[in-house]
């Protein structure tokens, strides 16, 4: 008898799971990640990325098309439609992220919204319908990244939403088109050959493509597989297949459905408070600390009295930006993030404004910053910590130190502050109605008998107002 191979078990899995596998835990936490990235997908509409890659998708056309978040007036075939929402969802850095190192939702929520419109309205698409799916792309991510010990780590060489998130979302698709066995094969297959970014463009504007990439290639490559296009049936299985994305890669076979277990019902998500690298946060819990030691009532920050900032983090160097030119620096700079929350004691969107970059104040501060990379400090979401010490001129030394921030898997967001950042995210861009119902769909999303009705209330846009510059 032939041994199963690898990429066999994920199809069988893929094509296997049944609502009825979903637990509540499940069920619950992927929710938050739906709200979660419809929310920042909302807000990303605001970005210049979000408003070039829109316009460039404006070229192709169809007679199927899906809707643009927040834009009732733009359509796009459903490949697009995935591409420039999931673009949105990245493009401030905002979205979710998970252990091993990847943000989940982006490549594959996109693709479930455009297709659950685009597809005949009969049979209709539930809620369950929808979720399943989706934890199918989520937990193939979760799966293929812990095949690699390197994956367990942020990130040197891939961007891990162009990796697995490509595979996850090819997975999500071939679930909810209902692909056979063998159909699931070759959309992981042709997936492979379209995974993959570098970390090089981190930090700029075109790493929000990576998850924009992700969800579209991933729809591709089911769209292809339905089609009859065929690829390496052992593409997981091969060092020459998935694994030329990662060292010591050791796949192995999939439990059968009878002893599934999901991952996500082990290993939460991380939701972020901010628009910044998640291991920024720790330094920004550090520094709203370190803050009370150096300012008393609304008194401004006593940048003359500082000598010197030291921060003890890991050693991540697409992190490591001494003065950031741009939002996007900013936002992947651990020496920005500390200086923000030092100098004004909270951290929003408009913090990583191109006037709050270049203020005077914060080139100053940031001129006192110096990182140090202690040993023991590995570079690893799970584990990883910031300590910050400030010397004054006085001779006087505080310091400071955060292992855990308000929002990560060992700390999370109350259901209350995740909706009131939903809420914020998206209050510019819909109606008052649209973002309460939302709200409430989202939480009994279990129930929803048409997923249709989240689309037509994503196109439910709030009044004009008078046009602000983009972000």
């Amino acid at each position: 008898m032939m041994l199963q191979s690898v990429t066999e078990s994920f199809a069988k899995v893929i094509h296997g799971l049944k609502v009825g596998h979903l637990t509540d835990r499940v069920i619950q936490r992927s929710k938050r990640m739906v709200l979660d990235a419809l929310g920042v997908g909302l807000l990303g509409t605001s970005t210049e990325v979000f408003h070039k890659t829109s316009g460039y998708s404006k070229i192709y056309s169809s007679n199927v098309s899906s809707t643009v978040w927040g834009q009732p007036e733009l359509r796009l075939p459903p490949t697009y439609a995935a591409f420039v929402n999931g673009v949105a969802i990245h493009s401030m850095d905002f979205d979710d992220t998970w252990h091993p190192a990847t943000h989940p939702s982006g490549a594959v929520l996109p693709v479930l919204m455009a297709l659950s419109e685009a597809l005949p309205p009969s049979p209709k698409y539930s809620g369950l319908d929808l979720l399943l799916a989706f934890n199918v792309g989520i937990e193939v991510q979760g799966r293929l990244l812990r095949f690699s010990k390197e994956a367990y780590d942020i990130p040197k060489r891939f961007h891990p939403p162009s990796v697995v998130g490509t595979l996850g979302s090819a997975a999500a698709a071939s679930k909810f088109f209902g692909l056979s066995v063998t159909e699931c094969q070759e959309a992981l297959a042709i997936a492979v050959s379209h995974a993959g970014a570098p970390m090089a463009n981190a930090a700029t504007q075109t790493k929000p493509l990576h998850v924009g990439n992700a969800a579209r290639h991933g729809l591709e490559a089911a769209f292809l597989a339905m089609l009859g296009l065929q690829g390496n049936k052992r593409v997981l299985d091969l060092e020459t297949g998935f694994g030329a994305f990662y060292t010591n890669y050791s796949p192995k076979v999939l439990p059968d459905l009878d002893s599934h277990t999901w991952l996500l019902e082990k290993q939460d998500v991380a939701f972020k408070r901010f628009p910044a690298h998640l291991a920024t946060h720790w330094v920004a819990d550090t520094a709203a600390s370190m803050r009370r030691h150096l300012v008393t009532d609304k008194s401004p920050l006593p940048i003359d009295r500082i000598e010197r900032i030291v921060l003890r983090i890991p050693d991540v160097q697409y992190v490591n930006r001494p003065f950031p030119k741009s939002e996007h620096e900013a936002r992947h700079s651990f020496q920005y993030v500390a200086c923000a929350m030092l100098l004004d004691g909270v951290i929003t969107v408009p913090a990583f404004h191109k006037r709050q970059i270049n203020r005077p104040q914060m080139r100053e501060l940031l001129g006192k910053v110096e990182l140090e990379h202690p040993r023991d400090n590995l570079p690893n979401f799970n584990t990883l910590y910031c300590e910050m010490s400030v010397a004054l001129k006085d001779g006087s030394i505080f310091t400071e130190r955060s292992d855990t921030f308000y929002g990560h898997w060992r700390k999370p967001l109350s259901q209350k502050d995740l909706q009131e950042k939903f809420r914020t995210n998206s209050c510019r861009t819909l109606s008052y109605h649209a973002v309460e119902r939302l709200i409430e769909i989202v939480e009994n999303l279990e129930d929803l008998e048409d997923c249709s009705v989240l689309t037509t209330l994503l196109k439910e846009t709030s009044p004009p107002k008078i046009a602000s510059k983009s972000i």
